[in-house]
């Protein structure tokens, strides 16, 4: 497994080493002992798998209190997944990441706790996996805007689909300080 550092730190590309022949492939998309000598999570528990069609942008969600590492990967299918550090206090607080997550590139992305998350489908459809480091917890749920200016993200679609929940989340600036993560260094 090869890990590739971002520009948010914490916030990590993982690629999976992928043995294959004329039958298929095979790779681990987990394995606790790897990933603690890299320093990403040992322990998840949720799981979560999503379906969505070209065009839907779904994001950028988060938790708080009660975050959520995410470690994201696509089963089928392509997306432009995105990562916002939005801990208070943090030296890159407002500022993201993107990467191209795909059944055929096989990469995963770590989104640490106190990031937001967001993913846009470029392909006819996606299937997209959450490995969680915490449950859901419908008081934590919490949002971001998808576009918003101040953060900046260049999105690769200009009018996705979006569920009301995203096309009415609050921007960065509107969200109250308790309702935000805190950066701990």
């Amino acid at each position: 497994m090869k890990t590739i550092e971002t520009k948010l730190p914490g916030a990590v590309v993982i690629e999976p080493a992928v043995f294959g022949d004329e039958r298929g492939v095979f790779f681990e998309t987990w394995n606790a002992e790897r990933f603690g000598r890299h320093g990403l999570p040992t322990k998840f528990v949720q799981s979560n798998v999503s379906t969505s069609v070209q065009g839907v942008l779904r994001g950028l969600h988060y938790q708080w209190p009660r975050p959520q590492g995410k470690l994201v990967s696509v089963l089928e299918g392509e997306v432009y997944d995105v990562a916002v550090d939005i801990r208070r206090g943090s030296p890159t607080f407002g500022r993201w990441e993107a990467v191209i997550l795909s059944a055929e590139n096989r990469r995963q992305f770590w989104i640490p706790e106190g990031f937001a998350h967001g993913f846009a489908v470029l392909s006819a459809r996606a299937v997209f996996s959450y490995l969680c480091t915490d449950v859901y917890v419908k008081e934590a749920d919490a949002g971001v805007r998808w576009n918003d200016a101040a953060i900046g993200i260049d999105w690769p679609i200009r009018d996705p689909l979006l569920s009301d929940k995203d096309a009415k989340a609050p921007i960065l600036a509107d969200v109250p300080e308790d309702r935000l993560p805190v950066f701990v260094p």
